[in-house]
Parts: structure tokens; C-alpha cells; sequence
């Protein structure tokens, strides 16, 4: 499989949602040598039967662009994609960016909630007795779905990096991105600010249902100063259910075995997460 240029996907970030991988797709893209899709095309996830000739047709004109990469982060969770991605670029360079799992689903609820897709009952969403199955906790355990890559492709083409340390270096993280995939040029400084936030005040949920059957009508307008000055006069911000200490010891919990597992397989990688505590404390219980 190739592009049309005849050239592979030099790159893939696998995953995970809600760990930046939206702001180190879009730091990458700063740098014209580097071209990237702007959507997610989950083609090797979801969309697998539109064919290949629809995956290439998302590249654009890439002809310029010394290396080719793409961001999905369905790619780590759908069981089906690890196989694809071997058959298709059995040598690619893959890319993980992690986050504290519990915070990451915290995240990612507060994201669903913000939309009005979930309910603010947030121990039906995050409580492992009841939702351990389901996308909030399951899409972080990262070892988990690891194994099918470990399975499938070399160590060395798998780079695993962690969201805290984009917060507090975010240069060095994209230079690591960088010498993971074979960039030897001048990479453009990274974007500065956050590129979804959760504070961002919004448009109230009923008022947007309101205005739902006319979003075709508003969205090709909606970034002009009409439309933004009334947005702005209308939006609020959103209030979050909280994550009790009751809810987030049973998901820090659920995740220990998993992180210990990653942290195990990788003993260079630091993982400055909750989660880690569970995992010191089971080991100092054993030894005692």
C-alpha cells in the first residue's frame, strides 16, 4: 500500500484520547517538512471498508512534505487496527502519548458531558464495579492494549511518551517525537496554548439543542463577529460533575495492575501518576 506519491506513512500516533495528541499533531504540522491530515480518519479502526483508495485520497497533496504521518487515536483501542497497520506499514514509526489513566477518563467524561452525551450520574461512567468494560476506563489501559502492538512490531518502533511531561517540556518531548521518526531539520516551535479546553465557556446544552436543526445555516458563519458577539454574550461556563477521592481510589485501583505491568515492560519511562502510589504500596504489603 502507498500514497500517491508511491511513498509510505513514514509515522502514526496511535493514541491515547484525551493525552494531547491533538496539540503534538498540531505542533508537528507547524513544520512545513512534516504533512499530516487534519481529521482522525480511523481508516484502519472504523472506517477499514471505505478501501484503500479512500485512505490515500485524505493525504492531499503531500508531494513536498519529507515525512508523512497521521494521528487516530481509535488505532490503540480497536482491536482490529494493530493487524492492519503490519499488513499495510510493517515498518512505520509508531507513537503513544499517555496520561495519568484516571485523570485521562475524567477527561474524557468531562468532554462527553460537556457535548450532553452522558449524564452527570459519573459513578455510571467511572466506577469499575459498574463500567469497567465500557470507554472511560477501558480506553486507559494502555498495557492492555499495548500487547497487540509489542505482538505485531519491533520495541524500537514504538515510542511511548507521557502527557505531564509535554506540560512541563513540551520542546523536549517534540524533539523526541522528532528523532523518533527520523526529522533532522528545524522543527517550528510547538503550539503555546491548549487545544481543547474544558473551561472554555460554552453555549448553554438547551440552547444548542434549540439551534441544532439550523447548524448547517450557522457553522459556515459561525467564526464572524455577528455570530461570535452573540456566542460570547450567551456562553457560560460549564460545571463539571466532581471526581469524589471515594471514586478515584476504586479507579486508581482498577488501573494498578495494568500500570505496573507498563511500568515493568519499560523501566525507563516515568510515569508520575496516581496510580503509581497503588503500585508502591502493593509492592511495600508483599515485602513486609
Amino acid at each position: 500500500m502507498s500514497l500517491p506519491d508511491g511513498r509510505p506513512v513514514d509515522f502514526l500516533i496511535f493514541g491515547a484520547a484525551k493525552c494531547a495528541t491533538t496539540w503534538l499533531q498540531k505542533s508537528l504540522m507547524q513544520t512545513p517538512a512534516i504533512h499530516m491530515p487534519g481529521p482522525e480518519l480511523h481508516f484502519f479502526s472504523r472506517y477499514y471498508a471505505n478501501g484503500l483508495d479512500w485512505y490515500r485520497d485524505q493525504f492531499g497533496d503531500c508531494d513536498g512534505a519529507d515525512l508523512i504521518g497521521e494521528k487516530s487515536n481509535s488505532y490503540l483501542t480497536e482491536p482490529p487496527a494493530a493487524q492492519r497497520l503490519r499488513e499495510h506499514f510493517p515498518e512505520t514509526r509508531l507513537i503513544l502519548q499517555m496520561r495519568d489513566p484516571v485523570q485521562r477518563a475524567y477527561s474524557d467524561y468531562c468532554m462527553l458531558f460537556r457535548r450532553g452525551e452522558v449524564s452527570g450520574r459519573i459513578e455510571d461512567y467511572l466506577d469499575p464495579a459498574v463500567a469497567a468494560d465500557q470507554r472511560f476506563l477501558s480506553d486507559g489501559r494502555y498495557g492492555h492494549h499495548l500487547k497487540r502492538f509489542y505482538d505485531l512490531f519491533p520495541e524500537d518502533q514504538i515510542l511511548l511518551l507521557a502527557y505531564e511531561d509535554v506540560r512541563v517540556n513540551p520542546h523536549g518531548n517534540l524533539k523526541k517525537v522528532a528523532g523518533h521518526i527520523g526529522y533532522d531539520g528545524q522543527l517550528e516551535p510547538p503550539v503555546q496554548q491548549k487545544v481543547k479546553d474544558k473551561n472554555t465557556p460554552m453555549v448553554p446544552l438547551s440552547l444548542r439543542r434549540v439551534l441544532k436543526p439550523v447548524r448547517a445555516v450557522l457553522d459556515p458563519v459561525r467564526h464572524t463577529w455577528p455570530v461570535r458577539s452573540i456566542r460570547n454574550a450567551v456562553a457560560r461556563k460549564v460545571t463539571y460533575p466532581a471526581l469524589s477521592p471515594e471514586l478515584e481510589a476504586k479507579m486508581t485501583e482498577f488501573y494498578a495492575t495494568d500500570v505496573e505491568w507498563l511500568a515493568r515492560r519499560n523501566p525507563g519511562l516515568c510515569l508520575n501518576w496516581t496510580v503509581s502510589d497503588a503500585i508502591h504500596r502493593s509492592e511495600s504489603q508483599a515485602m513486609s
